[in-house]
């Protein structure tokens, strides 16, 4: 008995509008150029080396589904001469009566198939479409219940119902339409599929919730809420990691089943709370860091979509991040960015694609005092330090990861690894090469976490400040320079903001590009200059000879002390009210260093 299965299997590519822009679209698993190949050495010919239609024999002809019966006899004598009456076959058209009968019926369908295609999509639609969904429904269940050992004789229902949901699929180009599809209970029955017995019925859900939930769907905020928020009342979120666990990847169908679903994630955790509560109330994290784990050569597109979609959940939330330090998850990732600490991933693929997830995932994670100290534990400082000695595509991205590890309130204890693992020769030798402001953005940010967290008088301060000061002060004769090129830039920019400033005619203007004007500031490098001027501030405070000689440095630019401490007021002012507790602590370290000044 053939398996029910088997009957509802999909191409591999999707249709057009299921991922959007911003995803990479399922990948085919079909040579063109193979399977044109194999048409032209296929196809028979006659002795003469010309092709010629390949028989049919006559039991081979399914009738059970397909358009309505063609006349009897309508394929008889269809290869006979055009009857032409206007001389013959080189003269008249070359159709014959048969053949001119095939072009009519063909044309036939063409225009019922066109008629279909032109129709009004609307409310009244809808519910007729929902009531017929609904019969697909009941029916299939009923004959499945009754044919339970014959699927056979179940199967037209089933195909019945497969063309029902994809039908619905429509409504992702009409979102007006989402808010009447949820009152009409039709939701929560489609969500309801997912648990289908017939994975591929479940599978064409998925593809179908994958168009109505895409970015790509120009559907208004209240639209695109009322469908989402139908979905999830109907258990969604559960359902469908629920339905990850019986697709098996080495099926074809259901290796897109888990594309398609991981896409469903992906379009729900735009907003932070769907992104918090499918972390919170489903095993979606744990999958997820069990497939980016399969050993797989080369790395497949679904487990670097799992990659992907992790690093967005991360980004997404602080309690997601901690929900991941809970599962282990550092040792995780530390573990599968182990092997790329020399050697490089191949290039422009889904294994360079994952790499970098991975490394966004580890990033995100260290930004939490869980993800620190796991950090810490788990000797990720020396993974790090070996990939910016002897990395090549991780060199950049590991010294971002360190930014983020030694930062915030609670970065100390990763800037004393740092210290204690003989990480300031790697970094400080980097510092001193050229650079791209990326990198040295990323630098100036390990030392100004290293001079705000190391304690005063210890023996790693002591090491990190003698850095600064060593070989005549060359670090702070880079640091100056470097202070006086941001300078400049920004002034350029706050220039040209000032003449806008003035062809403004209110302050409700001006309150309304101060976002823009900031942006173009720190595109300017405003960042950059403000961490430079706390670090030469630290180091003025610290020693007495560092602070004459960037006085002098400075002086020879054309600038003095008095620039650095208006960079740091400047910081001061915009920051707001102490809600933060580490913001009030930077807030008064930074006040301390203006008075050093």
């Amino acid at each position: 008995m053939a398996s029910l299965d088997n009957l509802f299997k999909k191409p591999a590519l999707p249709s057009s509008s299921s991922n959007s822009s911003k995803k990479r679209k399922l990948e085919s698993s079909v040579d063109p150029v193979a399977a044109y190949k194999s048409a032209k050495l296929e196809a028979p010919s006659n002795d003469k080396g010309k092709s010629r239609a390949a028989t049919v024999e006559e039991g081979d002809i399914d009738d059970t589904a397909g358009p309505s019966a063609l006349p009897v006899n309508f394929f008889d004598n269809a290869g006979e001469e055009p009857e032409d009456e206007e001389g013959g076959r080189f003269f008249g058209g070359g159709v014959n009566k048969k053949t001119a009968e095939i072009l009519d019926f063909m044309d036939e369908r063409d225009r019922d198939d066109t008629a279909a295609a032109s129709e009004k999509i609307d409310v009244a639609w809808l519910r007729r479409t929902a009531l017929g969904f609904e019969k697909k429904i009941n029916k299939n269940a009923e004959m499945r219940g009754k044919y339970e050992d014959d699927p056979h004789k179940f199967m037209a229902s089933e195909a019945d119902l497969d063309a029902g949901i994809k039908a619905i699929s429509v409504l992702s180009e009409h979102p007006e339409l989402f808010e009447e599809f949820r009152k009409l209970g039709c939701l929560a029955s489609l969500v309801g599929l997912l648990a289908h017995e017939n994975t591929d019925i479940a599978i064409d859900v998925v593809e179908v919730i994958s168009e109505l939930t895409d970015d790509e769907v120009e559907a208004e905020p209240e639209q695109w809420n009322a469908i989402v928020d139908g979905m999830i009342e109907a258990q969604l979120l559960e359902m469908l990691t629920q339905n990850l666990s019986r697709l098996n990847e080495g099926n074809e169908s259901d290796r897109n089943g888990v594309y398609h679903t991981l896409s469903v994630f992906e379009n729900l955790a735009s907003q932070q709370s769907l992104a918090e509560q499918m972390v919170r109330e489903t095993n979606i994290t744990p999958y997820l860091l069990q497939r980016i784990q399969a050993r797989e050569s080369p790395i497949s597109q679904n487990k670097q979509y799992a990659a992907e979609l992790l690093a967005i959940l991360l980004q997404s939330s602080p309690a997601n991040r901690k929900k991941l330090s809970e599962l282990s998850g550092t040792d995780v990732l530390l573990q599968l960015l182990s092997p790329y600490r020399k050697r490089d991933p191949v290039k422009g693929g889904d294994e360079e694609e994952f790499v970098e997830n991975v490394f966004d995932c580890l990033t995100c994670v260290v930004d939490e005092l869980e993800g620190k100290e796991a950090f810490v534990d788990l000797e990720g400082v020396e993974l790090v330090l070996i990939m910016l000695r002897e990395g090549k595509m991780s060199k950049p991205r590991a010294l971002r990861l360190l930014d983020h590890a030694v930062g915030g309130q609670s970065g100390a204890n990763v800037c004393q690894k740092l210290v204690d693992a003989a990480g300031l020769k790697t970094v400080f030798g980097m510092f001193m090469k050229k650079q791209d402001n990326q990198t040295t953005e990323h630098l100036l940010g390990i030392f100004a976490a290293l001079l705000t967290h190391l304690p005063a008088d210890s023996a790693s301060r002591i090491r990190t400040l003698a850095k600064f000061v060593e070989k005549d002060y060359e670090k702070i004769a880079k640091l100056t320079k470097l202070r006086t090129d941001y300078a400049l830039r920004v002034a350029k920019v706050d220039a040209e903001i000032a003449v806008q400033r003035e062809d403004l005619g209110s302050v409700v203007e001006e309150e309304e590009m101060a976002e823009e004007w900031f942006s173009k500031r720190l595109d300017a490098g405003l960042f950059c200059l403000q961490m430079t001027d706390r670090i030469l501030a630290w180091l003025c405070a610290e020693d007495d000879g560092a602070k004459k000689r960037i006085g002098g440095l400075l002086g020879r630019a054309g600038g003095s002390l008095r620039d650095v401490r208006r960079t740091l007021k400047e910081q001061i002012d915009g920051m707001t009210e102490a809600s933060d507790e580490w913001q009030q602590v930077i807030k008064d370290m930074l006040s301390t260093l203006i008075e050093f000044l």
